[in-house]
C-alpha cells in the first residue's frame, strides 16, 4: 500500500500561515543539506495531493518556472501528477491535474493504487482534514524559528499523538521533525 507524506513548513508554535495567511515568516534560502533532505523524502513520491486553495497558487507558480529554483524541482513540480481536493471544482484548469471531490475516498483510494508514495503539501484545511480523517502515514514539518502567536494551524483540534522518526536541524535554522502517527 503506498504512503501518504505530509510536508509542510510551520512555526515554532505549530501555524502554516499567518491569520491572513502570511508566509512571510518562512526561511529562505535552504541549504544544500536541507534540499538534499526534501529530494531523499520526495524521491519514491509519484503523486501530489494538494487543497484547491493552495493548487491555485502552487500550480501556475511552479509552471512558471520560478528563477531561484533548480530545474530538477522544476522538472519534478510540473511533471509529478497532481490529485486536487476540492469541494467548487468539478474539473481541473490545469495540466497534469484532477480534481477529487471526497477527501477520504480519493486518497483512500489512491492509496491502495500501485505505484509510489503520495506527498500532500497543503493548505490548511486539507492538512487539517487528512490528519483529522486518520489519512496520513508521515509526517514532515519543517519548522521555521519564528513564532507568530496566531494564524492557520497545522494540525485540527483535539489531542494528536504522534511518535518521533527523526529531528534534523540545518544550518539555515530550520528543523526538519520527521512523526507518525500513533495507532490506537
Amino acid at each position: 500500500m503506498r504512503k501518504l507524506k505530509l510536508q509542510v513548513q510551520t512555526t515554532v508554535d505549530g501555524f502554516m500561515a499567518g491569520p491572513n495567511h502570511e508566509m512571510d515568516w518562512m526561511r529562505f534560502p535552504w541549504t544544500d543539506e536541507l534540499s538534499a533532505y526534501v529530494d531523499a523524502l520526495t524521491s519514491p513520491v509519484d503523486t501530489i495531493v494538494l487543497g484547491r486553495k493552495l493548487a491555485e497558487g502552487f500550480i501556475p507558480a511552479w509552471a512558471s518556472r520560478p528563477e531561484h529554483e533548480d530545474e530538477a524541482s522544476i522538472d519534478w513540480m510540473n511533471n509529478t501528477p497532481k490529485v486536487v481536493v476540492s469541494r467548487s471544482l468539478t474539473e481541473s484548469p490545469w495540466d497534469n491535474a484532477v480534481v477529487a471531490n471526497d477527501l477520504v475516498k480519493a486518497v483512500t483510494e489512491l492509496k491502495s493504487q500501485p505505484g509510489g508514495d503520495l506527498i500532500a503539501y497543503g493548505g490548511s484545511t486539507l492538512v487539517t482534514g487528512l490528519i483529522a480523517e486518520g489519512l496520513v502515514d508521515d509526517i514532515h514539518l519543517f519548522v521555521n524559528p519564528t513564532a507568530i502567536g496566531a494564524g492557520l494551524p497545522v494540525f485540527p483540534v483535539g489531542a494528536q499523538p504522534l511518535d518521533l522518526v527523526e529531528a534534523v536541524g540545518f544550518e539555515c535554522g530550520i528543523t526538519a521533525l520527521h512523526f507518525v502517527p500513533k495507532k490506537s
